[in-house]
């Protein structure tokens, strides 16, 4: 397992666990829930933040939002 803040642009992971309980809610209530599919779709110039996919609609995370998000990258077949 990776945090998402770690997943380079272009690759797509499930979302496994959070860290932090207290930014668990907000996240959950943007469609960010354990076993949800995610993939990053673009990573700023500066690294932050991050645009992602999740629950079929694009969403912007700052890195110490996407560093609380533990996901297994999906493996290219």
């Amino acid at each position: 397992m990776k945090r998402l803040s770690e997943v380079k642009a272009g690759v797509s992971a499930v979302i496994k666990e959070f860290e932090n309980d207290e930014i668990f809610i907000k996240l959950m209530e943007m469609g960010c829930v354990p076993g949800e599919k995610i993939k990053v779709e673009m990573i700023a110039p500066l690294g932050d933040p991050i645009s992602v996919t999740v629950a079929g609609y694009n969403l912007s995370l700052r890195l110490n939002e996407a560093s609380s998000i533990f996901v297994e990258e999906l493996s290219m077949l």
